[in-house]
């Protein structure tokens, strides 16, 4: 198995990574890597999340692999180190800082930076006792604060932090703090394995929760109850490695095609399983099907989990294990997997049905349900059917059926006059309460949810080794229908990693349009595939 593939898809990422960074000593923002904020000036403060970047910067330093020009290159220590300084320097005075806008405090971005900056100054051999004093503060500010929103990746890499700055400083400052989160990350896991993130099960966010909690478990080797947590994960994980290799998308909760792998490396020094995860993936990265993270702000997470993996990768003889024919269906999750005569049948069955259908290992059909563009008001509104909601639901051995009712996507833009207020808000009594606004913009952006006068039903039947899909929608009248189809990759709530590029999602758009307009009011539309 190629591990190399790992760090070359990582390493190159670094050029634009250092496009991304402020690297002139004599520059007010010296190591800053929010470019909007540095270079292009267009936002008035810099994210605190981009500081994430020095991750991957200091792992290529350190990575010795062939064809690598970053490796041991002075340049590269001086600027992770200046950009450890700017964080330190931007940083607010109780060591939080903002991501999207200001005096947020964002925990994410507060973590994910303070885990690049812990690594980095030891990989580097950093000796600063302002540097030091930093983490400190920050780390004291995340052992005390709990954000809106059940985010399990974000608690465990708090953890992770923690538990990284306490070894580093030789200090049981934060053992309680300690203790109680990752007590509460355990306690999240559902008896199915997964974690959640939001509204439900995520595989993506999942494997990156399993990356921190895999170091922790490095570094607390006596922890059973996390040990047996892991082990229920990797399971549950390697339930939606699809057979071309690539994993998760939209019939999850967060609609991420995530992979995060550095994680099963680490457990598979103890739980062989885990690396045949790692050997699906490697074969579906090997032909492209990855997704593309490499936009100015998600582009480091993955580079450096994967430089990780390069590094901690396990020598073994790859095993092709086939998922087995049968069905696993996770009623808490509400997420089924149905295999059967080489076709393979991922279904949401709490997204109205939304699925990926895979046959002989090859993606036949991506589907996002039912999508319309609606009249409404003077305005175009978008109704869908792929919105978490409590389905009326039925399952037997050949047949699934759901039915519901359409909502609106969530399609809020920012204007001018929102972000005026969203600005006078903060710079006044917001910045005493980010916690509030966080939570209000999550309900608008992510969670909440409103019905649309449209209901559908869907049912799939196995018969003669296929599926046949049989949709049907109703309203009282289509006249507001401006057009109709179905999508392979539509989403409609706001989540930082999804909405990336990924090969399966060339499928074509099926436009619906012209069967709407034949329709007179009542009468229902009907589409009949076999796949």
């Amino acid at each position: 198995m190629n591990r190399d593939l790992f760090a070359k898809e990582a390493l190159a990422q670094i050029p634009k990574i250092l496009t991304l960074c402020d690297r002139n000593p004599h520059s007010p923002t010296y190591g800053c890597c929010d470019r909007n904020f540095w270079q292009y000036k267009i936002i008035d403060f810099p994210s605190g999340m981009a500081q994430e970047f020095l991750y991957p910067l200091a792992l290529a330093y350190y990575t010795n692999i062939s064809n690598n020009p970053f490796y041991q290159q002075a340049a590269i220590r001086d600027w992770v180190e200046a950009g450890i300084i700017f964080a330190a320097k931007t940083a607010h005075k109780d060591g939080s800082c903002d991501d999207y806008f200001p005096f947020e405090r964002a925990s994410g971005a507060a973590a994910f930076s303070l885990l690049a900056c812990i690594e980095s100054y030891s990989i580097l051999g950093l000796d600063n006792p302002e540097i030091l004093r930093f983490f400190e503060l920050r780390a004291s500010w995340l052992a005390h604060h709990q954000e809106s929103g059940r985010l399990t990746n974000h608690q465990a890499l708090i953890v992770l932090c923690l538990e990284l700055l306490s070894q580093m400083l030789c200090t049981p400052r934060w053992d309680r703090a300690k203790a109680l989160r990752l007590e509460q990350v355990l306690d999240w896991q559902h008896e199915e394995g997964w974690f959640p993130e939001y509204e439900g099960c995520d595989p993506g966010y999942h494997t990156l929760t399993i990356s921190c909690l895999a170091r922790i478990y490095q570094l607390q080797p006596d922890n059973n109850r996390l040990k047996e947590a892991l082990k229920k994960a990797v399971e549950l994980a390697a339930h939606f490695l699809h057979p071309d290799g690539s994993y998760g998308g939209e019939y999850t909760s967060r609609n991420t095609y995530n992979f995060f792998p550095h994680g099963f490396e680490l457990i598979g020094q103890w739980l062989p399983g885990a690396l045949r995860i790692n050997d699906c993936f490697l074969q579906g990265l090997s032909q492209g099907l990855a997704p593309c993270y490499a936009d100015d702000h998600i582009i480091g997470h993955h580079t450096w989990n994967y430089l990780l993996t390069w590094r901690d990768f396990v020598d073994r003889i790859p095993l092709a294990v086939p998922h087995k024919s049968g069905r696993i269906w996770l009623k808490s999750a509400q997420i089924l997997i149905d295999r059967r005569e080489n076709v393979e049948l991922y279904i949401a069955l709490n997204k109205g049905g939304a699925f990926k259908l895979f046959r002989d290992q090859k993606l036949v059909a991506s589907d996002t349900q039912f999508s319309l563009q609606v009249r409404s008001g003077g305005k175009l509104k978008n109704a869908v059917g792929h919105l978490i909601d409590n389905y009326d639901v039925q399952v037997s051995a050949k047949e699934i059926i759901i039915m519901g009712q359409l909502g609106w996507a969530k399609q809020k833009q920012m204007t001018p006059v929102n972000l005026l207020i969203l600005r006078v808000v903060m710079l006044t009594f917001g910045r005493f309460f980010p916690n509030l606004i966080r939570k209000l913009l999550q309900k608008m952006l992510i969670t909440g949810k409103q019905d649309a006068p449209f209901y559908f039903s869907r049912r799939l039947r196995w018969k003669n080794y296929q599926w046949h899909v049989t949709d049907e929608l109703q309203t009282r009248s289509w006249q507001p229908v401006q057009a109709a189809g179905i999508g392979g990759d539509q989403t409609s709530i706001y989540v930082v990693m999804s909405r990336t590029f990924q090969l399966g999602q060339l499928q074509p758009w099926l436009d619906l349009t012209e069967e709407v307009k034949k329709l007179a009011p009542h009468q229902p539309l009907k589409l009949d595939r076999h796949l």
